[in-house]
């Protein structure tokens, strides 16, 4: 399973990459505006740093303005990936795109039926949010079983991006189904590394060294 980082903060990229756990990176425009600057350049730079895939937002919702927009998305990078939401309008551009060459993340997917429109209209990608159906209180991780079984049946290319990932026991259902790649926030991805029984066998390794030098 890919792990792509949930961010447009270029020193957690780099920090995150730097212990190999970025094969790709997702961003939207609530993320670059996070980090401040010119919108083009925060994505050349994640693009400059990050071999994998980047994903990068339309903000139209209609399919001429999207496909406007996608194409000059694409322009920073070849390895931007153009997300778009799950809409008719949004089908109709993945198919376009797809199409020309670029490739599609469809966000935003919240059914299994969703996700196999995505698939039909050529989708690279698609992200079921699996923190937001959790937080009105279904298994957002029983989307994810449905749409692999789906795309399994069928031998459908694209792949499933786990998104809205709130925890550590996301990422580990993800991996469990058989998802394509999951998209982690930074914080998520440090508490990944974490136990507290590591922390624990640590100390007690540094103390009995520390206790042997001292006989």
């Amino acid at each position: 399973m890919k792990f792509f980082i949930d961010t447009a903060d270029i020193s957690k990229i780099q920090e995150a990459g730097s212990m190999g756990l970025v094969e790709g990176v997702t961003t939207n425009p609530s993320l670059i505006a996070k980090v401040g600057g010119n919108d083009v350049e925060i994505l050349k730079e994640i693009c400059s740093v990050v071999g994998g895939p980047v994903s990068a937002e339309v903000i139209a919702t209609d399919l001429e303005g999207m496909v406007k927009e996608a194409r000059k998305l694409r322009d920073i990078a070849e390895n931007i990936v153009v997300k778009v939401p799950l809409t008719v309008a949004g089908l109709k551009a993945t198919r376009q795109l797809h199409e020309e060459g670029i490739g599609v993340n469809v966000t935003l997917c919240f059914n299994a039926v969703q996700a196999l429109l995505a698939a039909k209209a050529g989708a690279t990608f698609v992200s079921p949010f699996v923190g937001r159906i959790d937080d009105i209180s279904y298994q957002g991780m029983d989307l994810i079983r449905e749409i692999r079984t789906i795309y399994d049946n069928y031998g459908f290319t694209t792949e499933i991006l786990v998104a809205s990932v709130r925890n550590p026991l996301h990422v580990l259902d993800a991996a469990l189904i058989g998802a394509d790649a999951v998209t982690i926030p930074p914080d998520v991805i440090f508490k990944l590394v974490k136990h507290p029984l590591t922390d624990i066998g640590l100390d007690k390794f540094l103390s009995d060294y520390k206790s042997g030098k001292q006989t």
